[in-house]
């Protein structure tokens, strides 16, 4: 069986951190999984390298041998001792901001009407991100956003997601080429993973560009309506979406990775249903 490449969101995705309940068990299973020795496990996250770890620590996650942060802005390769930044991505997605870094970018754009910057852990290099009034419309900031930037020469790409709970507005301002999507891909075509031995696990609108893509994806069954509603929209066939009943599980957070491993993995089914256990 090749090596395959396992990649997941962490925020009410892996990390049960959500409203919905938990199945008793797993994220014990998705442990096993994780730690077998053809499986490379790779976080796919908002989170900065500190929440990444935070997260890591608290809820007793497996380590990873990739870390994609700041909403695919930053990768790091992960050995048993340290974090190594993958200095290559810097380079290719810095030139979409002339050479610009985060704070740099903040000072250009100056203040900005109901917007309000996050803390300063949340922003990073190729990062810059905002909370946004609850009552803001969404598709008038992004608008006008967008022609500001492009007026002053900078390749944005611009990731729009809703708080949960609170339903504040999250917008996350990258490199046009930086995003989980493109970080997934570079990971990929770097490491040697192609699309019959990657998958991706999501469950929110910041993951939808992975999840609509050509990238095998799962949506986890506790995701939001609206994320929802746009998969059901885009009838993608590399995407499934979890349902519960698999092992008994309910199909949220981890329950809803196992579901999809098992959907397009079949080997690691047919592992996961038999007696042996051992990776």
């Amino acid at each position: 069986m090749k090596r395959l490449l396992l990649c997941t969101d962490l925020d009410r995705t892996l990390l049960p951190n959500g409203i919905e309940p938990e199945s008793p068990g797993a994220r014990a299973c998705f442990d096993r999984v994780a730690r077998r020795h053809d499986v490379a496990l790779a976080y796919v996250s908002g989170r900065s390298r500190a929440l990444v770890e935070q997260a890591m620590a608290e809820f007793d996650l497996p380590r990873p041998q990739f870390v994609i942060s700041d909403v695919g802005s930053t990768i790091y390769r992960i050995d048993p001792a340290a974090w190594q930044r993958w200095e290559a991505w810097d380079g290719s997605i810095g030139a979409d901001w002339q050479g610009l870094s985060c704070g740099d970018l903040r000072r250009l754009l100056g203040a900005l009407p109901g917007l309000n910057p996050q803390e300063e852990v949340k922003q990073n290099r190729h990062k810059l991100s905002y909370y946004a009034d609850p009552e803001v419309d969404a598709d008038a900031l992004l608008d006008g956003m967008r022609t500001r930037l492009e007026a002053d020469g900078i390749k944005a790409n611009l990731v729009w997601s809703m708080e949960m709970p609170g339903r504040r507005g999250l917008l996350d301002i990258l490199p046009s080429s930086a995003g989980k999507l493109q970080a997934i891909r570079f990971l990929m075509l770097r490491s040697g993973f192609g699309l019959r031995n990657t998958l991706f696990a999501g469950d929110s609108g910041n993951d939808l560009d992975v999840m609509l893509s050509e990238i095998p994806s799962v949506l986890v069954a506790n995701a939001d309506a609206p994320t929802k509603e746009q998969a059901a929209k885009a009838q993608n066939d590399a995407l499934y979406v979890a349902t519960g009943g698999y092992l008994g599980m309910n199909g949220n957070y981890s329950a809803g990775i196992i579901e999809g491993i098992a959907h397009f993995w079949p080997e690691i089914d047919a592992w996961l249903r038999g007696p042996g256990r051992e990776g």
